[in-house]
């Protein structure tokens, strides 16, 4: 039968027609052998070896799964659908159709090591042992049985017995490459440098076509900072397969880990030229960008890849990424509900509205899709880091911690979970979270510097120095174009008054990347500690000049700018900061206060209300604003602002306060005021304000012994606040203590003879009997 294609048929429709008619012919033919199932179940069999022989490890899925239907019972079937799973990385139905063989047929080896294998990729060490001493039971000499264990063991930090588990690997098959390979990375990570490297070239000696054993040892090389070895070692890996994706990814690594971009980029070129037809390998050069942080290049990259590949999911599904990380949520949410309307249970479709959805200021509705999506896949790790950023959002510290935790459990080395754990125990000074997150970190990514500096941080906030000290150089060391390690260990310096060794390596960080912002703020925060403010200025300079498109430099610039009292200048360089990030909420904010300062009301209110626009969540705005109209007699629109501010997080004290006197100042209803008096004092137990604002709660409720404890504190610790003294003054009067009610109200006066209630504070001294 010949298939005519209409001259106006969408060629990529017409292909997925052909494919689909031949499916279809093929699924008729094999019916027609008969209904015998067990004929049935061979013949469909017997089409998935052709695929997988093809190495069309999907549509071989398809036929295993189509013979397991007709007969369940052909254990031989559920172990070759086990392998596509495995070759298509689909580990969960990997998993059930390994354990379905073991249950057909127990005494299977080669399951049982994958089964092993499948348990050591989820970090269960002791069960992927268990899986291979089964095995060694029967077969004392099975050396794949060996070589799982011995990476079990690797796992358990048994590394001696690990290292004597595959001795005896090699023992038994002298002659297997990938056993010599498989060493080399448990030497690698004993230590042994030296072994290793003999291991690897031991095993290309017996495989020099190894493309796996030349990526490890071009790794190994790429550590020690033999650039050269490792580059011939990974191009000799593209040659053997210039397919490998691995390969070309770890070219361009390579490359970034020497900060050269252009050999970076023009490797990841080359890589989306060859791999054309594959997702992982035209996607290199858009991930290439947002490694480097280039996210505007990102966008137009993966936008040009969804116009040429509109079918792929992932194309699609990392553009809507990089769109939301821009705040472009129209945009992003409009794809995004393409994805969900193919899937409504697709997670990651799921994942991505929950990010649009708190990036709009609505945490409260991101949480019960993020449950959504966690009841398809509980254990998906990003599920639950978004979800505790959520939770973050709310002010829940407690759940946003929890479900970082888990994430962190369920993926070691996710990055943004351990980071966020290490954040929130700087913000907590939990030392020993800050040392488990880096702990993480280093075991996860040994080749990062981020969790050598975490840890580093937190061994020495608990006092251990020099350990502290170490790993900080280790960031440097295993990282060296990284230039996180040497900002860090910069501020150690600083810390210790070294000033000349703190700011050679700032300078050393900003030399890495020019883009590097806390590096810069750390050399301007050593000028500003010696006095040295026109040498801070001229840094910042120097540094806009080579990066003139970094929106922070100019947003550093004003700092300095209007501590100088210059804020006409401070103005101008915030403007810019503006221009180039309309997003950048510290330089809205900024703006707001230099433009008020400088008599600007009008245009402060309008920066505020616009930052507002851009970042929904942002307190401070909300706070400023709020206090402005409230200066400008308009309490009504404050306390609009103050109710949208505990919208955006529902226990944030100084909003609740705020809110809180109003109520009790304009005739607002005093339970609600209660309430909020009583959220603000204990999110700020110590505080003067949260006192006052309780005790005066509690006066407008009549409970006047409350109220005078409460206030005495506040007037305690701040005695030259008149609003302390007048709430607590009026207290004494209705508790009848005229000797202490006349000294409060007296020094409200003192302290302000102009106070808008002065004319009613002279009225209660004179029937006091005071002045």
């Amino acid at each position: 039968m010949k298939v005519m294609q209409s001259p106006h048929l969408d060629p990529m429709r017409h292909a997925r027609f052909v494919a689909f008619l031949f499916a279809v012919l093929a699924v008729g033919l094999l019916y027609g052998c008969g209904g015998d199932p067990k004929t049935r179940a061979r013949r469909y069999a017997e089409s998935g070896d052709q695929y997988f022989r093809q190495q069309k490890y999907r549509e071989a899925s398809i036929q295993y799964s189509n013979s397991v239907q007709a007969n369940p019972n052909l254990a031989e079937v559920h172990y070759k659908l086990a392998q596509c799973f495995l070759k298509l990385g689909i580990w969960q139905e990997a998993n059930r159709e390994l354990l379905r063989t073991l249950e057909l047929q127990p005494e299977n080896p080669e399951a049982r090591v994958d089964l092993g294998n499948l348990f050591l990729g989820a970090r269960q060490f002791r069960q992927a042992q268990a899986e291979a001493e089964l095995v060694l039971k029967q077969d004392p000499r099975n050396v794949d049985a060996h070589i799982l264990r011995a990476n079990a063991l690797a796992g358990q930090d048994n590394l001696r017995a690990s290292l004597q588990e595959m001795q005896t690997a090699i023992q038994l098959a002298p002659e297997l490459s990938r056993a010599y390979w498989n060493l080399g990375m448990l030497q690698l990570g004993a230590n042994q440098s030296v072994a290793a490297e003999q291991s690897f070239k031991k095993a290309l000696e017996i495989d020099p076509n190894s493309s796996a054993t030349r990526l490890s040892l071009g790794g190994f090389y790429q550590r020690q900072r033999r650039w050269a070895d490792a580059e011939q070692q990974f191009r000799r890996a593209i040659e053997l397969e210039p397919g490998n994706v691995q390969a070309r990814d770890a070219l361009v690594l390579l490359y970034l880990a020497q900060a050269d971009k252009s050999k970076a980029e023009q490797a990841a070129r080359e890589a989306k030229l060859a791999l054309r037809d594959s997702s992982e390998g035209y996607r290199l050069l858009g991930d290439y960008y947002f490694r480097v942080a280039d996210i505007e290049k990102a966008i137009g990259e993966y936008a040009s890849l969804l116009n040429d590949h509109p079918r792929d999911l992932r194309v699609k599904k990392n553009y809507v990424e990089l769109l939301i990380l821009r705040n472009r949520l129209d945009e992003a949410s409009r794809l995004n509900a393409q994805i969900l309307k193919e899937n409504r249970s697709d997670v990651d479709g799921l994942i991505s509205q929950a990010q649009i959805l708190y990036r709009q200021g609505r945490p409260n509705d991101a949480i019960p899709v993020l449950e959504s999506a966690l009841k398809f896949e509980p254990d998906n790790a990003v599920g639950h880091y978004q979800l505790g950023v959520a939770y973050n959002l709310l002010g829940n510290l407690g759940r946003a911690e929890a479900e970082w935790r888990e994430s962190a459990r369920l993926r070691p080395n996710l990055v943004s979970a351990q980071e966020a754990l290490a954040n929130l125990a700087l913000r907590k000074g939990d030392a020993s979270l800050l040392e488990l997150s880096g702990q993480n970190l280093v075991q996860g990514q040994p080749l990062s510097a981020a969790g050598y500096v975490y840890r580093g941080m937190a061994r020495i906030q608990r006092g251990d120095r020099a350990r502290g000290e170490a790993d900080l150089l280790k960031a440097i060391e295993v990282a060296p174009q990284d230039p996180l390690g040497y900002a860090r260990l910069a501020a150690w310096r600083a810390s210790q008054k070294r000033y000349k060794d703190a700011e050679t390596l700032y300078e050393q960080a900003l030399t890495r990347n020019p883009d590097q912002v806390d590096a810069l703020e750390g050399v301007v925060g050593l000028y500003v500690d010696q006095k040295q403010l026109a040498k801070a200025l001229a840094r910042v300079d120097a540094q806009i000049a080579r990066s003139p498109q970094n929106s922070a430099y100019y947003y550093s610039r004003a700092k300095l700018l209007a501590g100088m009292a210059n804020l006409e200048a401070a103005e101008t360089a915030l403007q810019k900061a503006v221009e180039l990030n309309k997003n950048y909420a510290d330089a809205l904010v900024l703006l707001g206060f230099v433009e008020f300062a400088r008599g600007k009301v009008d245009q402060s209110i309008a920066s505020y209300e616009r930052n507002l626009q851009q970042n929904p969540r942002d307190l401070r705005s909300y706070m400023v604003l709020a206090q402005l109209h409230e200066m400008l007699g308009n309490w009504q629109k404050a306390q609009q602002l103050y109710e949208r501010a505990l919208q955006a997080q529902t226990d944030y004290p100084p909003a609740a306060a705020s809110l809180a006197y109003i109520l009790l100042d304009h005739g607002g209803n005093s339970d609600v005021a209660l309430s909020l008096a009583q959220v603000a004092r204990r999110g700020l137990p110590d505080s003067p304000l949260s006192a006052d604002v309780l005790g005066w709660a509690y006066y407008q409720k009549g409970t006047y012994g409350l109220a005078a404890d409460l206030l005495q504190e506040a007037v305690r610790k701040a005695p030259e606040n008149p609003h302390f003294h007048y709430h607590l003054g009026l207290t004494y009067q209705k508790l009848q203590n005229t000797k202490l009610a006349r000294e409060h109200l007296s020094r409200v006066l003192q302290l302000n003879p102009q106070y808008p209630r002065g004319e009613e504070i002279r009225r209660a001294l004179a029937q006091l009997g005071g002045d």
